[in-house]
């Protein structure tokens, strides 16, 4: 028996504001059953492994400590040698076209 019908398909279609043909139903009804079937696997798997333990969630393979780099400053481009390259600049800025009709 499938983990999730057609009909349960629809309903969530239905939910979501979705308007499905009969053809997609029926696709993604197979769909998630693949993808229901392979969590429950896991789940089994889980089950096995853990025998009663608690086995902790991880969000990654492997752990992570801060990878970040501190933040020093340093020495960047000259605001007139980029301006100065731009195709438009006003208040140094770049100047680009208005796109928006509004003041």
């Amino acid at each position: 028996m499938p983990a999730i019908t057609r009909e349960e398909v629809a309903h969530l279609a239905l939910l979501s504001r979705l308007d499905l043909s009969d053809d997609e139903l029926a696709h993604y009804a197979e769909q998630l059953d693949v993808i229901l079937g392979s969590v429950a696997r896991v789940s089994e798997a889980v089950q096995l492994l853990g025998q009663g333990q608690d086995i902790p969630p991880t969000s990654h393979a492997l752990p992570l400590v801060n990878v970040t780099r501190p933040d020093v400053e340093r020495p960047c481009l000259d605001p007139a040698d980029v301006l100065g390259q731009a195709p438009a600049a006003q208040d140094q800025r770049f100047r680009v076209p208005r796109i928006l009709g509004e003041d």
